[in-house]
Protein backbone atom coordinates (compact mmCIF):
# COMPACT_ATOMS: atom_id res chain seq x y z
CA UNK A 1 0.00 0.00 0.00
CA UNK A 2 1.57 3.51 -1.09
CA UNK A 3 1.94 5.77 1.74
CA UNK A 4 4.16 9.28 1.46
CA UNK A 5 6.94 9.94 3.95
CA UNK A 6 4.12 11.21 6.25
CA UNK A 7 2.61 7.21 6.37
CA UNK A 8 -0.66 8.74 4.50
CA UNK A 9 -2.41 6.66 1.87
CA UNK A 10 -3.22 7.79 -1.09
CA UNK A 11 -7.08 8.07 -0.45
CA UNK A 12 -6.02 9.68 3.03
CA UNK A 13 -3.84 12.81 1.41
CA UNK A 14 -6.23 15.70 -0.10
CA UNK A 15 -3.91 16.75 -3.66
CA UNK A 16 -5.17 18.76 -6.20
CA UNK A 17 -2.77 17.05 -8.36
CA UNK A 18 -5.13 13.73 -8.01
CA UNK A 19 -2.99 12.04 -5.01
CA UNK A 20 0.23 10.63 -3.97
CA UNK A 21 0.56 7.91 -6.45
CA UNK A 22 -0.33 10.01 -9.56
CA UNK A 23 2.67 12.31 -8.11
CA UNK A 24 4.95 9.90 -8.28
CA UNK A 25 3.75 8.84 -11.44
CA UNK A 26 3.98 12.06 -12.65
CA UNK A 27 7.77 12.43 -11.22
CA UNK A 28 8.34 8.81 -13.46
CA UNK A 29 7.32 9.93 -16.44
CA UNK A 30 10.86 10.77 -17.89
CA UNK A 31 11.45 6.91 -17.12
CA UNK A 32 8.12 5.78 -17.94
CA UNK A 33 8.80 6.91 -21.86
CA UNK A 34 12.52 5.35 -21.65
CA UNK A 35 11.48 2.75 -20.36
CA UNK A 36 7.94 1.52 -20.42
CA UNK A 37 6.64 3.26 -23.32
CA UNK A 38 9.79 1.48 -25.24
CA UNK A 39 8.28 -1.75 -24.44
CA UNK A 40 4.85 -1.25 -25.58
CA UNK A 41 6.60 -0.58 -28.89
CA UNK A 42 8.72 -3.67 -28.82
CA UNK A 43 5.28 -6.02 -28.10
CA UNK A 44 3.72 -4.29 -30.57
CA UNK A 45 5.87 -4.34 -33.30
CA UNK A 46 6.83 -8.30 -32.90
CA UNK A 47 4.01 -11.04 -33.99
CA UNK A 48 5.65 -13.79 -32.02
CA UNK A 49 7.48 -13.96 -29.46
CA UNK A 50 11.33 -15.46 -30.48
CA UNK A 51 15.01 -14.37 -29.72
CA UNK A 52 15.07 -11.07 -31.03
CA UNK A 53 12.45 -9.86 -29.17
CA UNK A 54 14.18 -10.71 -26.18
CA UNK A 55 16.95 -8.90 -27.63
CA UNK A 56 14.99 -5.96 -27.86
CA UNK A 57 13.63 -5.75 -24.48
CA UNK A 58 17.26 -6.47 -23.28
CA UNK A 59 18.59 -3.19 -24.87
CA UNK A 60 15.72 -1.66 -23.44
CA UNK A 61 16.62 -2.21 -19.89
CA UNK A 62 20.31 -1.98 -20.18
CA UNK A 63 19.74 0.95 -22.03
CA UNK A 64 17.26 2.69 -19.30
CA UNK A 65 20.18 1.61 -16.36
CA UNK A 66 18.73 -1.56 -15.06
CA UNK A 67 22.34 -2.85 -14.74
CA UNK A 68 23.74 -5.47 -17.23
CA UNK A 69 23.91 -8.77 -14.46
CA UNK A 70 20.04 -7.41 -13.36
CA UNK A 71 18.56 -7.27 -16.82
CA UNK A 72 20.29 -10.80 -17.35
CA UNK A 73 18.61 -12.23 -14.68
CA UNK A 74 15.01 -10.24 -15.29
CA UNK A 75 15.22 -11.71 -18.90
CA UNK A 76 16.20 -15.18 -18.29
CA UNK A 77 13.39 -15.76 -15.89
CA UNK A 78 10.94 -13.86 -18.05
CA UNK A 79 11.90 -16.99 -20.60
CA UNK A 80 11.09 -19.64 -18.13
CA UNK A 81 7.86 -17.87 -16.80
CA UNK A 82 6.44 -17.32 -20.57
CA UNK A 83 7.08 -20.89 -21.10
CA UNK A 84 5.61 -22.32 -17.81
CA UNK A 85 2.41 -19.71 -18.17
CA UNK A 86 2.19 -21.12 -21.92
CA UNK A 87 2.32 -16.93 -22.96
CA UNK A 88 2.02 -16.77 -26.54
CA UNK A 89 1.15 -13.10 -27.69
CA UNK A 90 4.09 -10.76 -27.52
CA UNK A 91 1.69 -7.92 -25.95
CA UNK A 92 1.13 -10.43 -23.10
CA UNK A 93 4.47 -9.84 -21.67
CA UNK A 94 4.36 -6.86 -20.36
CA UNK A 95 3.16 -8.10 -17.20
CA UNK A 96 5.09 -10.73 -16.08
CA UNK A 97 8.33 -8.21 -17.40
CA UNK A 98 6.70 -5.94 -14.69
CA UNK A 99 6.79 -8.87 -12.34
CA UNK A 100 9.98 -10.45 -12.77
CA UNK A 101 11.37 -6.64 -12.39
CA UNK A 102 9.63 -6.51 -8.87
CA UNK A 103 10.26 -10.22 -7.84
CA UNK A 104 14.20 -9.11 -8.77
CA UNK A 105 14.11 -6.01 -5.90
CA UNK A 106 12.49 -8.66 -3.31
CA UNK A 107 14.68 -11.71 -3.51
CA UNK A 108 17.71 -9.36 -2.00
CA UNK A 109 15.58 -9.28 1.39
CA UNK A 110 16.09 -5.88 1.78
CA UNK A 111 14.13 -3.76 4.27
CA UNK A 112 13.27 -0.30 2.94
CA UNK A 113 11.69 1.33 5.77
CA UNK A 114 13.46 3.88 7.49
CA UNK A 115 14.09 2.45 11.06
CA UNK A 116 14.05 5.24 13.49
CA UNK A 117 11.43 3.84 16.21
CA UNK A 118 11.87 3.74 19.38
CA UNK A 119 13.47 6.96 19.31
CA UNK A 120 15.90 8.55 19.54
CA UNK A 121 17.38 7.92 16.55
CA UNK A 122 20.78 9.46 14.41
CA UNK A 123 20.28 9.70 10.26
CA UNK A 124 23.94 9.78 9.20
CA UNK A 125 23.42 11.67 5.76
CA UNK A 126 26.19 10.43 2.95
CA UNK A 127 26.53 11.29 -0.17
CA UNK A 128 28.67 13.26 -2.94
CA UNK A 129 28.67 17.15 -3.20
CA UNK A 130 26.08 18.20 -5.49
CA UNK A 131 23.42 15.01 -5.43
CA UNK A 132 21.10 17.37 -3.36
CA UNK A 133 22.42 15.90 0.00
CA UNK A 134 21.61 19.23 1.74
CA UNK A 135 18.17 20.06 -0.02
CA UNK A 136 17.34 15.91 0.92
CA UNK A 137 17.98 16.73 4.49
CA UNK A 138 15.61 19.81 4.44
CA UNK A 139 12.52 17.28 2.96
CA UNK A 140 13.72 14.53 5.47
CA UNK A 141 13.54 16.41 8.32
CA UNK A 142 10.25 18.04 7.27
CA UNK A 143 8.45 15.04 7.04
CA UNK A 144 9.54 13.66 10.07
CA UNK A 145 8.49 17.05 11.83
CA UNK A 146 5.24 16.15 10.09
CA UNK A 147 5.21 12.76 11.52
CA UNK A 148 5.14 14.30 15.09
CA UNK A 149 9.08 13.75 16.04
CA UNK A 150 11.04 16.26 17.35
CA UNK A 151 14.25 16.98 14.86
CA UNK A 152 17.91 18.88 15.09
CA UNK A 153 20.19 19.22 12.60
CA UNK A 154 24.13 18.57 12.72
CA UNK A 155 25.47 20.88 10.06
CA UNK A 156 28.90 18.35 9.74
CA UNK A 157 29.98 19.70 6.15
CA UNK A 158 32.33 21.80 7.59
CA UNK A 159 34.57 21.92 4.49
CA UNK A 160 32.14 22.85 1.52
CA UNK A 161 32.05 26.40 1.36
CA UNK A 162 28.58 27.97 2.17
CA UNK A 163 27.76 24.31 2.95
CA UNK A 164 26.63 25.26 7.05
CA UNK A 165 24.78 28.81 5.59
CA UNK A 166 22.38 26.75 3.28
CA UNK A 167 21.75 24.17 5.65
CA UNK A 168 20.94 27.46 8.26
CA UNK A 169 18.55 28.86 5.74
CA UNK A 170 16.59 25.16 5.46
CA UNK A 171 16.47 24.64 9.04
CA UNK A 172 14.67 28.49 9.13
CA UNK A 173 12.15 27.04 6.54
CA UNK A 174 11.32 23.92 7.68
CA UNK A 175 11.40 25.51 11.22
CA UNK A 176 13.72 22.87 13.13
CA UNK A 177 16.96 23.33 15.20
CA UNK A 178 20.36 23.40 13.50
CA UNK A 179 23.46 22.97 15.43
CA UNK A 180 26.44 24.33 13.89
CA UNK A 181 30.09 25.54 13.78
CA UNK A 182 32.13 27.44 11.90
CA UNK A 183 33.76 26.43 8.40
CA UNK A 184 36.55 24.31 8.90
CA UNK A 185 35.58 22.77 12.25
CA UNK A 186 36.09 19.40 12.94
CA UNK A 187 32.88 17.43 11.94
CA UNK A 188 32.56 14.88 14.43
CA UNK A 189 32.57 17.72 17.10
CA UNK A 190 29.70 19.22 15.65
CA UNK A 191 27.94 15.79 15.70
CA UNK A 192 28.84 15.13 19.20
CA UNK A 193 27.17 18.99 20.34
CA UNK A 194 24.21 17.37 18.21
CA UNK A 195 24.11 14.43 20.23
CA UNK A 196 24.12 16.64 23.30
CA UNK A 197 21.23 18.93 22.30
CA UNK A 198 19.18 16.04 21.49
CA UNK A 199 19.46 14.65 24.70
CA UNK A 200 19.14 18.16 26.31
CA UNK A 201 15.60 18.40 24.42
CA UNK A 202 14.69 14.72 24.48
CA UNK A 203 14.59 15.00 20.60
CA UNK A 204 13.42 12.14 18.53
CA UNK A 205 15.70 12.40 15.92
CA UNK A 206 19.15 13.79 14.92
CA UNK A 207 19.62 14.13 11.03
CA UNK A 208 23.60 14.59 10.39
CA UNK A 209 24.87 16.20 7.25
CA UNK A 210 28.20 15.24 6.21
CA UNK A 211 30.92 16.29 3.67
CA UNK A 212 30.99 14.70 0.50
CA UNK A 213 34.58 14.72 -0.68
CA UNK A 214 35.55 11.58 -3.19
CA UNK A 215 38.57 13.10 -4.27
CA UNK A 216 40.45 11.15 -1.10
CA UNK A 217 38.75 7.80 -0.72
CA UNK A 218 41.02 7.52 2.72
CA UNK A 219 40.33 11.19 4.07
CA UNK A 220 36.17 10.36 3.30
CA UNK A 221 36.72 6.84 5.45
CA UNK A 222 38.80 8.30 8.04
CA UNK A 223 35.94 11.29 8.94
CA UNK A 224 33.18 9.01 8.33
CA UNK A 225 34.32 6.57 10.85
CA UNK A 226 35.50 8.91 12.92
CA UNK A 227 31.98 10.23 13.57
CA UNK A 228 30.60 6.91 13.69
CA UNK A 229 32.61 5.65 16.83
CA UNK A 230 31.60 9.05 18.01
CA UNK A 231 28.01 8.05 17.81
CA UNK A 232 28.82 4.86 19.01
CA UNK A 233 30.34 6.21 22.48
CA UNK A 234 27.78 8.97 23.34
CA UNK A 235 24.15 7.97 22.16
CA UNK A 236 24.59 4.00 21.62
CA UNK A 237 20.82 3.56 22.87
CA UNK A 238 20.05 5.22 19.86
CA UNK A 239 19.08 3.58 16.91
CA UNK A 240 21.14 4.33 13.62
CA UNK A 241 20.90 4.97 9.29
CA UNK A 242 23.38 5.59 7.36
CA UNK A 243 21.82 7.59 4.00
CA UNK A 244 22.98 7.56 0.76
CA UNK A 245 22.00 10.40 -1.37
CA UNK A 246 22.48 9.59 -5.49
CA UNK A 247 21.21 11.83 -8.00
CA UNK A 248 19.50 9.45 -10.38
CA UNK A 249 20.40 11.86 -13.41
CA UNK A 250 24.13 10.64 -12.93
CA UNK A 251 23.08 6.97 -13.99
CA UNK A 252 25.57 4.62 -13.80
CA UNK A 253 27.86 7.01 -12.37
CA UNK A 254 25.78 6.90 -8.74
CA UNK A 255 26.41 3.47 -8.67
CA UNK A 256 30.03 3.71 -8.81
CA UNK A 257 29.72 6.42 -6.11
CA UNK A 258 27.70 3.53 -3.84
CA UNK A 259 30.44 1.02 -4.27
CA UNK A 260 32.79 3.88 -2.84
CA UNK A 261 30.33 4.93 -0.25
CA UNK A 262 29.44 1.03 0.57
CA UNK A 263 33.10 0.53 1.78
CA UNK A 264 33.49 3.47 3.46
CA UNK A 265 30.78 3.35 5.76
CA UNK A 266 27.98 1.02 6.52
CA UNK A 267 25.32 2.28 4.34
CA UNK A 268 22.30 0.99 5.55
CA UNK A 269 19.69 2.88 2.42
CA UNK A 270 19.77 5.05 -0.45
CA UNK A 271 17.41 8.23 -0.50
CA UNK A 272 17.52 9.06 -5.00
CA UNK A 273 17.26 12.06 -5.81
CA UNK A 274 15.93 13.49 -9.18
CA UNK A 275 13.89 10.96 -10.61
CA UNK A 276 11.81 13.21 -12.19
CA UNK A 277 14.93 14.83 -14.15
CA UNK A 278 15.71 11.82 -15.86
CA UNK A 279 14.61 8.46 -18.18
CA UNK A 280 16.86 6.58 -16.39
CA UNK A 281 14.87 5.43 -13.29
CA UNK A 282 15.85 2.03 -14.01
CA UNK A 283 19.31 2.80 -12.09
CA UNK A 284 17.11 1.89 -8.66
CA UNK A 285 16.44 -1.30 -9.70
CA UNK A 286 20.05 -2.20 -10.52
CA UNK A 287 21.25 -0.06 -6.93
CA UNK A 288 19.06 -2.34 -5.20
CA UNK A 289 19.53 -5.84 -7.05
CA UNK A 290 23.27 -5.60 -7.63
CA UNK A 291 24.84 -3.60 -4.51
CA UNK A 292 22.51 -4.98 -2.31
CA UNK A 293 21.45 -1.42 -0.55
CA UNK A 294 17.91 -0.93 0.18
CA UNK A 295 16.10 2.37 -1.48
CA UNK A 296 14.37 4.17 1.09
CA UNK A 297 13.28 7.41 -0.28
CA UNK A 298 13.05 8.48 -3.69
CA UNK A 299 12.62 12.17 -4.82
CA UNK A 300 10.16 12.88 -7.64
CA UNK A 301 10.02 16.84 -7.75
CA UNK A 302 11.63 20.07 -6.06
CA UNK A 303 9.35 20.80 -3.61
CA UNK A 304 9.65 20.26 -0.04
CA UNK A 305 6.95 17.58 0.46
CA UNK A 306 7.97 15.80 -2.65
CA UNK A 307 10.61 12.94 -1.34
CA UNK A 308 8.54 9.89 -0.76
CA UNK A 309 9.31 6.49 0.93
CA UNK A 310 9.81 4.16 -1.75
CA UNK A 311 7.75 1.33 -2.48
CA UNK A 312 8.74 -1.49 -4.89
CA UNK A 313 5.51 -1.97 -6.22
CA UNK A 314 4.23 1.12 -6.82
CA UNK A 315 7.56 2.14 -8.17
CA UNK A 316 7.02 -0.70 -10.87
CA UNK A 317 3.89 0.05 -11.39
CA UNK A 318 4.15 3.75 -11.85
CA UNK A 319 6.45 3.51 -14.69
CA UNK A 320 4.12 0.89 -16.27
CA UNK A 321 0.85 1.39 -15.61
Amino acid sequence: MFKDLFGRKKEEVDNPDGGLFEKLRAGLDKTRKGLAAKVDGILGSYSRIDEELYDDLEEILVTADVGVGTTMDIIDNLKDRIKEERIIEPRDIKIALEDEIKDAMRQSGLNNTLEIDPPPAVILVVGANGVGKTTTIAKLAYGLKHEGKRVILAAGDTFRAGAIEQLSEWSKRVEVELVAHSEGADPAAVIFDGIQASRARDCDVLICDTAGRLHNKKNLMDELNKISRVIDREYADAQKEILLVLDATTGQNAIAQAQVFKEACNVSGIVLTKLDGTAKGGVAIALQTELGIPIKFIGVGERVDDLQRFDIDDFVDAIFG
